[in-house]
């Protein structure tokens, strides 16, 4: 797959499966425009999710929102900034307005800005820190009280292999990513008791917008590329959809019995 490719997997049919894992249930994907997040909430709605996006970038938003129609379910998108604390609140509520109650909630914003721990400025550190933390907390707390209320709720986070191995000149992401597993493992403790599973996705590099923006800020991209790949004991990066299929296990009630941990989809980073 292409680094800038953000449409669904191609080979998805244009309907619910027979299977329908997510039948009847409501999700939201926030940073669902593009990426890991595009190809769960595409994985969401295949399965039979009503599925509602929520993205900063308005363009890919409007050719993610139509490429989820294809499979007949409701959809709805919210063109909004994920660092925006209060943003969450009202966007659950819309939400919960135009689908129902949410089930699934998958926080898959992100952003870096490489620099070492050395070159790091503060104002990268916020903005960072605001999106894949800050937004993380935002969303959840925004949907958690409703599924308290119904006893019934699955929130996956989207960390990273980073967060747990470490890497040169990305601080404030990597940083970010550790917070993320942090929180994750606090929010699935407090709220286990209440009917609510949450745990964290950690995937290894993986073909998106994302790497393909933080491989560019490198002198020589494709010589980065090329370390990068063969970091992974499979010598390869991940296919969005591969991470998709990982999130959708986790969402699903195939991991009912599954909450505080880090599912990792790495390609073997961690034991290469």
């Amino acid at each position: 797959m292409n680094a800038d490719d953000t449409t669904p997997d191609s080979r998805a049919p244009g309907r619910a499966s027979s299977g329908a894992r997510m039948a009847g249930r409501v999700a939201v994907v926030t940073g669902g425009a593009s990426g890991i997040g595009l190809a769960s909430a595409t994985a969401f709605a295949r399965e039979g999710a009503a599925v509602a996006l929520v993205d900063h970038d308005e363009s890919a938003l409007d050719r993610a929102l139509e490429a989820l129609e294809a499979f007949g379910n409701r959809t709805h998108a919210l063109h909004l900034d994920i660092s925006e604390f209060g943003a969450a609140p009202k966007g659950v509520e819309t939400v919960e307005a135009m689908l129902g109650p949410i089930d699934t909630l998958m926080t898959a914003a992100g952003i870096s800005r490489g620099q070492s721990v050395v070159e790091t400025t503060e104002a990268a550190l916020d903005e960072v820190f605001a999106v894949n933390l800050k937004g993380t907390l935002a969303w959840m707390k925004a949907v958690l009280p409703g599924m308290i209320d119904r006893r019934r709720g699955a929130i996956v986070t989207v960390a990273s292999q980073l967060a747990f191995a470490g890497g040169r000149d990305n601080a404030a992401y990597i940083a970010s990513k550790g917070a993320v597993v942090s929180l994750t493992r606090t929010a699935a403790l407090e709220n286990a008791g209440h009917g609510v599973r949450i745990n964290a996705l950690v995937p290894g590099a993986t073909d998106t917008p994302l790497l393909a923006r933080s491989m560019s800020r490198r002198a020589d991209p494709e010589a980065a590329r090329t370390r990068s790949r063969g970091r992974h004991a499979m010598g390869r990066f991940g296919r969005p959809e591969e991470l998709a299929n990982a999130a959708l296990f986790l969402a699903s009630d195939e991991s009912g019995f599954v909450t505080g941990t880090e599912l990792v989809v790495d390609g073997g980073w961690l034991v290469a």
